[in-house]
């Protein structure tokens, strides 16, 4: 990999493989990881596009996404690995089909260990385009179809046993949640939330995206600066991009439960222990985000895809967050490293 070496970088965690990808007729340049398959093959995670600045940091970024998914697959119970394909460039302007078709060839190259899908930059007509290439890709469009919902379902289930454990609520009646970020599955979780009578603030970049949802949602409130974080609610949901929680900012968190569908929230594992010791809840964004996952994998299962068992094992999230939560205060550890090593007993073993 010329002078980038995967191993010499912080977030390598012994990956079983990575990959750099390179068509440069098709435009195509990113990275493909698959970081432990000690739970089953293939290994699983979806594909993102965006414009990196460097392709160190694309490579950060599958290192840290599949190490990830391998601790979703194991809270979530499925029998596969972990793994997450990036690809470097702006969706929006540099995404073609050729380049979708050269992406799904170097997916093939992989033989069947790795099965991918939709993430943030890949679309539902993304997943039919590289279908044609390549089988190696879940969440098709007449089967589990788009994560998003699900993912949203699960962050929706765990914001509510969160709320139970700290406020003894069994509604989240005039429960205040502030939601960064209404892309795909800011937007469901949104819809879960005002449907649940919560008291609902929201915030995105694109100025587009609010519209949008305060046209189809007029009882939601927009917040008018980044600081949607700093908010006096109940509930902060990261819903955006990771990487938002440091020791530099968490001084300003009101709330007293973070739990959202964004990856990779935390800086580093210290911001988690700060959020513990000051009496702030965070959820673990692969517990919280893990209905994604338990959706577009179930078409992997012998009997074929069925939305019934999808929706059951999303519902199992509930406990296992009270699980944790549970363990965490007993134990004086923050529910992330709680989180990590009921997880690291599952798939170490």
């Amino acid at each position: 990999m010329n002078k980038l070496d995967f191993r010499k970088l912080r977030e390598f965690d012994n990956h079983k493989l990575v990959i750099k990808i390179e068509d440069k007729s098709a435009g195509l340049k990113g990275f493909m990881a698959i970081h432990n398959d000690n739970l089953g093959l293939p290994a699983v995670g979806g594909t993102r596009m965006l414009p990196y600045a460097s392709e160190k940091d694309a490579l950060i970024d599958v290192l840290k996404l599949s190490r990830a998914m391998t601790y979703k697959c194991a809270m979530a119970k499925v029998p596969h690995g972990g793994a997450k394909g990036v690809i470097i460039g702006d969706s929006k302007k540099d995404k073609t089909e050729e380049l979708l078709k050269a992406y799904a060839k170097k997916v093939n190259s992989l033989k069947g260990k790795f099965y991918t899908g939709e993430d943030v930059g890949i679309t539902q007509d993304d997943v039919n385009v590289m279908l044609g290439v390549s089988n190696c890709f879940i969440g098709k469009p007449d089967l589990a179809g788009d994560p998003s919902p699900y993912a949203a379902l699960s962050a929706f289930y765990s914001i509510q046993s969160s709320v139970y454990f700290v406020y003894k609520k069994d509604s989240l009646q005039g429960v205040k949640v502030a939601v960064k970020g209404v892309g795909k599955t800011g937007k469901e979780l949104v819809k879960l939330l005002l449907d649940a009578n919560a008291v609902v603030f929201a915030f995105d970049v694109d100025q587009t995206a609010i519209a949008e949802i305060k046209s189809k949602f007029p009882k939601i409130n927009v917040a008018d600066n980044k600081k949607i974080h700093a908010l006096d609610v109940d509930v902060y949901s990261p819903c955006a991009l990771g990487d938002e929680f440091s020791i530099g900012n968490v001084a300003e968190i009101k709330a007293k439960i973070i739990c959202g569908s964004a990856n990779n929230q935390l800086a580093d594992d210290k911001v988690g222990d700060w959020l513990f010791e000051h009496n702030i809840i965070y959820i673990p964004d692969y517990v919280a985000n893990s209905g994604g996952l338990i959706d577009v994998v179930d078409e992997l299962e012998k009997d074929g895809y069925k939305k019934e068992r999808v929706l059951e094992r999303i519902d199992g999230v509930k406990n296992t967050v009270t699980k944790i939560l549970n363990l965490s205060f007993k134990n004086n550890k923050s529910p992330h490293r709680v989180s990590d090593e009921i997880a690291e007993n599952y798939f170490k073993r």
